[in-house]
């Protein structure tokens, strides 16, 4: 991958995400404050390497600014209702408005896969395939059994969509989906008690649609 592009350091994104105008769009907008600013610029792009199945460095190389330059808008697996969206194998979550169109998309860490045994606890660290519906929430920090938890959005059996410092390019977490805390209080906002949730991978994906319009 080639240098930084001179005069585009780490540019400014909107609430840690790629926003509604596209895969570069959010790229484009300012945060408050500069550390703050940087901080979400960096999980934009990201967001944008992720999506685009390229090297997620966090860095804007020349070859990065081209792609963003010409990429298409994301687009939503399930398209036509309000939901949440969890792509396993890019490692992104997308939010999906009214209309279907994609307004967000940002970094996540899902559950590796790996057998774990900590803190008195073992299990095998897996985010479940499927449809779901938020069904509880909390704001603030929340102390788990294995760690705490930001802004947590429960979703499944005690799993959640929640703010992590550490939100790795990999399948990492125990099964929950982290995103970067400088994200999780404007998701929490966005996800109220029953939005639907869609987490897929290639091998797997089952609509939601019939529950929109009940």
């Amino acid at each position: 991958m080639g240098g930084a592009v001179p005069g585009s350091p780490d540019v400014p994104g909107d609430a840690g995400g790629l926003d509604s105008r596209g895969s570069h769009g959010g790229l484009r907008e300012r945060g408050d404050g500069e550390a703050h600013s940087l901080r979400l610029g960096r999980n934009a792009l990201i967001a944008f390497q992720q999506y685009e199945g390229r090297k997620a460095t966090g860095q804007l190389g020349r070859a990065d600014f081209e792609a963003i330059m010409s990429a298409s808008a994301p687009e939503a697996r399930d398209a036509g209702y309000r939901h949440v969206e969890v792509d396993l194998d890019r490692q992104v979550l997308l939010i999906i408005d009214d209309d279907g169109g994609v307004k967000k998309v940002l970094p996540v860490s899902t559950g590796s896969n790996k057998h774990y045994r900590e803190k008195g606890m073992s299990g095998l660290a897996y985010t479940p395939r499927g449809r779901f519906k938020i069904y509880a929430k909390i704001a603030g920090w929340r102390k788990s059994p294995l760690g705490l938890l930001y802004y947590p959005n429960y979703f499944s059996d005690g799993l959640a969509i929640h703010g992590n410092s550490s939100v790795p390019d990999t399948p990492a977490s125990h099964g929950c989906i982290r995103v970067p805390n400088s994200a999780a209080i404007d998701l929490y906002k966005r996800m109220p008690i029953g939005t639907i949730v869609l987490i897929y991978d290639k091998q797997s994906f089952v609509s939601a649609k019939d529950w929109a319009t009940q």
